[in-house]
């Protein structure tokens, strides 16, 4: 049954958990921890120190962070004040930093001290009326800190600005075909009915359980679950700065932990660690959750045998607030499909061409409704009107459903590389590859890898007497493109094939590797 009572201003949910949970611990990180009652204080207290700054309701502010307990704050502070949070990777490449910077219109940016050189180097895309405001507790000049932000201010008595949850809350970017980032614009309420409708309702997430969450906060699988879904179940959660395999497996072992939201590789990685050291164990874990990239059945079903936890797989997208379909312990499972559509959320296959749906086991494509869905992209009308049919998002993936409507994931309309969960533009790719002078052409696939679903591989056509090696251009490439972007491996070949409109085979390039 869906949780309704949990969609409604962040400011009096928070006010209702400080009541209710008072000094139990909500999240927690390797340096801070924040009660009920401190998150809704400090967050409050985020939010009037903003609004005193002069900033009007939905200005966007960029949150610059790690995975952290300030992360979660800023966040928070940022909504209750009635502005837009921005999410940034605090690993992005700088142009990725500043084109989120300047797309979204940021007035403010919340980060740390180690980044004030990039924000410096870049102060001529971004202009220099950014306001910077810096978690460290050193000061840094021209910046506002932080701790000054969360401290009670008696002077500020300005009363909590309480925004309609139908307001836009979150700028969330995501990579889209054409290569640049698309800032995909989600409300209070949609993000929350994803809350209400699946993950306290399916996962059970409830205020006895202890989650453990390595996920990026800047993506909206860990926005919407590890950081609003906390909160609205009155939850504890420890925050891992960056996931690394072995922390995550050293964590683990200590049994205090009850719930483990994940994407495939990660699962796969702590499977295979398993069974090769009988000191990893699940203690106390009732359930794991995996979303992101789809979940091998072989994987799934070998998970489970071995540790005799439930792993949970579903299907979702930034564009929809996350999850649109779950398989849950309840209602059945089919292992290999994504599940049945959460409550509120309707979904069609439709064949791509004319628009027709389509019957059980036929392969289409995915569109969906429902009060999940985005309220459009940030500064592109002619791509959300794309998307955007009819109250229908077009998800651009392939998919067929059984005769019990559990649909299964079966490819791509869109040509993204999902990389261990991470969604890769070719496009971003190609750009960076072109900016060197040796580059003729070139074209960027994804291939698949046994452990991170597919890695992305670079097709490369050289200018008549230019060479150069496969390492070189792949560390030219670390220097415009973050970490899992940068290819796995590098193809020189003659010519990139194309279509008589020009649009790259990207088919004929994989069948040659």
């Amino acid at each position: 049954m869906i949780k309704t009572d949990v969609i409604k201003p962040l400011g009096k949910l928070l006010e209702q958990r400080a009541v209710q949970y008072g000094s139990k611990v909500a999240y927690w990180d390797s340096y801070k921890e924040a009660s009920y009652f401190e998150l809704n204080r400090q967050s409050g207290n985020i939010s009037k120190k903003l609004r005193s700054q002069g900033f009007l309701s939905a200005d966007k502010v960029a949150i610059y962070l790690p995975n952290s307990v300030n992360w979660v704050l800023s966040c928070f502070g940022v909504v209750r004040s009635g502005l837009v949070a921005v999410p940034i990777s605090h690993d992005a490449a700088p142009g990725e930093v500043s084109y989120r910077i300047t797309d979204s219109g940021a007035k403010a940016i919340i980060t740390t001290k180690d980044r004030l050189a990039l924000l410096g180097g870049l102060k001529d895309e971004i202009g220099t009326s950014l306001q910077i405001i810096i978690v460290d507790e050193d000061r840094a000049l021209g910046c506002e800190n932080f701790s000054e932000y969360c401290a009670d201010s008696p002077q500020l008595v300005e009363e909590e600005i309480q925004t309609s949850i139908d307001e836009v809350a979150f700028i969330v970017y995501t990579s889209g075909t054409t290569g640049k980032a698309k800032g995909v614009q989600l409300t209070l309420r949609s993000m929350l009915w994803v809350v209400a409708a699946c993950w306290i309702p399916i996962a059970e997430i409830n205020d006895k359980d202890v989650v453990l969450s390595p996920l990026p906060l800047f993506h909206s699988y860990a926005l919407n679950f590890s950081v609003l879904s906390i909160i609205a179940a009155g939850a504890s959660e420890f925050i891992v700065e960056k996931y690394s395999s072995s922390q995550v497996l050293t964590l683990l072992k200590t049994g205090n932990f009850t719930v483990l939201p994940g994407v495939p590789t990660m699962f796969h990685y702590i499977l295979e660690s398993a069974k090769a050291d009988s000191a990893v164990k699940l203690n106390g874990m009732r359930l794991c959750i995996s979303a992101g990239a789809i979940l091998p059945a072989d994987l799934n079903r070998g998970f489970e045998e071995f540790f005799a936890i439930k792993l949970l797989d579903g299907y979702g997208i930034t564009e929809t607030s996350t999850m649109v379909t779950m398989n849950s312990p309840v209602w059945g499972r089919t292992l290999g499909s994504c599940g049945l559509p959460v409550v509120g959320v309707a979904v069609r296959i439709v064949d791509p061409t004319t628009g027709a749906d389509l019957g059980p086991g036929q392969e289409g494509e995915l569109i969906v409704r429902g009060p999940n869905v985005m309220v459009g992209y940030h500064n592109k009308p002619t791509e959300t009107a794309a998307a955007l049919k009819n109250g229908w998002y077009h998800t651009g993936d392939l998919a067929k459903a059984d005769a019990n409507g559990y649909l299964t994931i079966t490819g791509r309309l869109k040509e993204l590389i999902i990389r261990g969960g991470q969604n890769i533009a070719p496009g971003e790719i190609e750009e960076a590859v072109l900016r060197h002078p040796a580059i003729l052409d070139c074209a960027a696939v994804g291939i698949e890898h046994k452990h991170l679903g597919e890695i992305p591989v670079v097709f490369i056509v050289l200018r008549d007497g230019k060479s150069i090696g496969a390492e070189e251009l792949i560390d030219f490439t670390k220097g415009h493109l973050s970490s899992y972007k940068v290819p796995a491996q590098i193809h020189v070949v003659k010519e990139i094939p194309r279509t008589g409109s020009g649009k790259v085979m990207r088919f004929k390039l994989k069948e040659a590797i």
